[in-house]
């Protein structure tokens, strides 16, 4: 089983940021209240984070207390360092794809959160992903970051779970599957 996982949100025309980085439009429909919409089971079950820099620096634009409890780790070639009031809650990693995973692993995590374009599409190309926990916004923003990438083979996925809110997202857990279905 693939030990790595996503837990995204994305527009109805599959972005997860618009043109210019901004993730505004996931405001646009208010949080079920009183549901967290399985993010805290889904935490349970990895024990660190690692996403982009273009990530790290959108939760740091929130201006709020840092959110995580897990590790985390941000992979990024131009990032230099990290704030000084997050030592110890995040660490940055540079290297390939197979150096970052390593050098996680050896630290005791196996169970990785991914977050930010770059990397999940890095993962999801070198076929390390296990489960997709996608919802999305029925908003169509046109342009942006968009959350898949090319890839040189289909990877497979099937959906074990989709949930409707009252508020019209849509959430769906995919799991990797062998083979075609």
């Amino acid at each position: 089983m693939k030990q790595h996982h996503v837990f995204i949100a994305t527009s109805l025309d599959g972005y997860i940021a618009d043109a210019q980085g901004g993730v505004g439009f996931l405001d646009t429909f208010p949080m079920p209240e009183g549901d967290d919409m399985g993010y805290y089971a889904f935490m349970d079950q990895v024990d660190v984070i690692l996403m982009g820099r273009k990530s790290f620096e959108t939760v740091l634009s929130f201006g709020v207390e840092w959110p995580y409890t897990k590790p985390v780790f941000v992979w990024s070639q131009t990032l230099n360092q990290i704030p000084a009031e997050l030592a110890g809650k995040a660490e940055l990693v540079r290297g390939t794809l197979a150096e970052v995973e390593t050098l996680i692993q050896a630290k005791g995590f196996q169970h990785f959160y991914l977050d930010g374009g770059q990397v999940i599409q890095s993962f999801l190309r070198a076929d390390k992903v296990g489960t997709l926990t996608i919802t999305t916004i029925p908003v169509l923003i046109g342009d942006g970051v968009r959350l898949f990438g090319a890839l040189t083979n289909p990877i497979y996925f099937r959906c074990v779970r989709s949930k409707t809110y009252a508020n019209g997202l849509v959430q769906q857990v995919f799991e990797r599957t062998t083979a075609e279905h």
